[in-house]
C-alpha cells in the first residue's frame, strides 16, 4: 500500500500544479455590432430582528404610567429610563439605580419581522402559547431572569419582560400597553 502511494504522489503532485497554471484564453469571436448585458439579480432574506433596544436617557414612558407597573410588578418604581427610538420609545423600569424590573419594547414594522422580533423573546419551541388581548399571538415563558411575554399582530409586536417569575404580571402590562396605544 505504502508503494503504492509513493508511486502515485507525485503524479498527483504534478497535475495538481498544472492545474493551478491553467489560463482560460479570451473568446475570439468577432463583433457584430450587437450590445449585451447581463442583469444581476440577487435574493435577500430577511436580516431578522433588529436588535433588542438598550436604555439612553432618563424620562417617562410615554405609554405607560410608572404607577401601572408598580401595581403590576408588585415593586417601587425608583427610575424610568428611555430607550432611542422613535416615535415609541423601549420603556425601562428601575426597582433600584440599576437594577430593571420590567421592560417594554413595542416594535412596528414588517409583518415577518415583528414576528420574529416576538420568537427571538420567547421562542416558540420553549415558550408557552401567549394569545392575549385578543388577535395577538406569541409566546410567554419564564427563565433564570424573571418572565417574558412577547406577542405580535400584523406588524407590531410587543415584548414585556420582568424580573418577576409570574409570566401573568409580563401578560397584563401587554395588555395595558395594547389598550393605551389603540392597536
Amino acid at each position: 500500500m505504502n508503494r503504492v502511494l509513493l508511486t502515485a504522489l507525485p503524479s498527483l503532485l504534478v497535475l495538481g500544479a498544472m492545474a493551478g497554471c491553467a489560463t482560460v484564453e479570451p473568446s475570439s469571436a468577432p463583433t457584430t455590432g450587437i450590445t449585451t448585458s447581463a442583469v444581476a439579480t440577487t435574493t435577500t432574506t430577511p436580516a431578522g430582528p433588529p436588535p433588542a433596544p438598550e436604555p439612553a436617557t432618563d424620562g417617562q414612558c410615554p405609554y405607560l404610567d410608572s404607577s401601572v407597573v408598580q401595581e403590576a410588578n408588585g415593586q417601587l418604581v425608583r427610575k424610568v429610563r428611555l430607550s432611542a427610538d422613535q416615535p415609541r420609545p423601549a420603556c425601562f423600569f428601575y426597582a433600584n439605580a440599576t437594577d430593571v424590573q420590567l421592560s417594554v419594547w413595542v416594535f412596528q414594522g414588517e409583518a415577518a419581522t415583528a414576528k420574529a422580533v416576538v420568537d427571538r423573546a420567547a421562542p416558540v419551541a420553549d415558550s408557552s402559547p401567549a394569545s392575549a388581548p385578543a388577535g395577538w399571538n406569541g409566546g410567554s415563558l419564564t427563565n433564570d431572569s424573571g418572565a417574558v411575554y412577547a406577542v405580535s399582530k400584523g406588524g407590531t409586536a410587543v415584548v414585556v419582560t420582568s424580573n418577576q417569575k409570574q409570566t401573568i404580571k409580563a401578560r397584563r402590562i401587554a395588555e395595558t400597553v395594547v389598550g393605551n396605544l389603540g392597536l
